[in-house]
């Protein structure tokens, strides 16, 4: 579903790839994000997406009443604090995600999907 933002001057509708194509950007800025995740369910094998195919990592759920809901798969670096970078995480994309639609983010939830060490 699009979520739809009514104004003065007429209603602006918001498509979710959109949403997810800039939480993405926002979240591969945050510390000890490496990038976003794409799981073959099949071989249940993780790859890390290029900047290009950040979409892939993220799921968007936009309700009735303009609530957004975010699905993050991300690859972290190794050794950070996991609490720390998905708290960090979540502050940063629901802050600036609101900031850029006008909606309520309810929810967030990250799943992470592998550990890589960064040279």
């Amino acid at each position: 579903m699009k979520g739809s933002v009514s104004t003065d001057l007429g209603i602006i509708t918001i498509n979710p790839e959109v949403i997810a194509k800039y939480a993405g950007t926002v979240a591969v800025e945050c510390f000890g994000i490496v990038g976003m995740a794409a799981v073959n369910m099949k071989d249940g094998l993780v790859r890390l997406l290029k900047k290009d195919s950040l979409t892939h990592g993220i799921q968007v759920a936009v309700s009735d009443d303009n609530h957004i809901e975010l699905d993050f798969h991300v690859i972290v670096s190794y050794g950070v604090n996991i609490p720390s970078v998905a708290e960090n995480l979540i502050s940063n994309v629901q802050y600036k995600v609101e900031e850029f639609t006008g909606m309520t983010v309810d929810k967030i939830n990250i799943f992470v999907e592998g550990v890589r060490v960064i040279d």
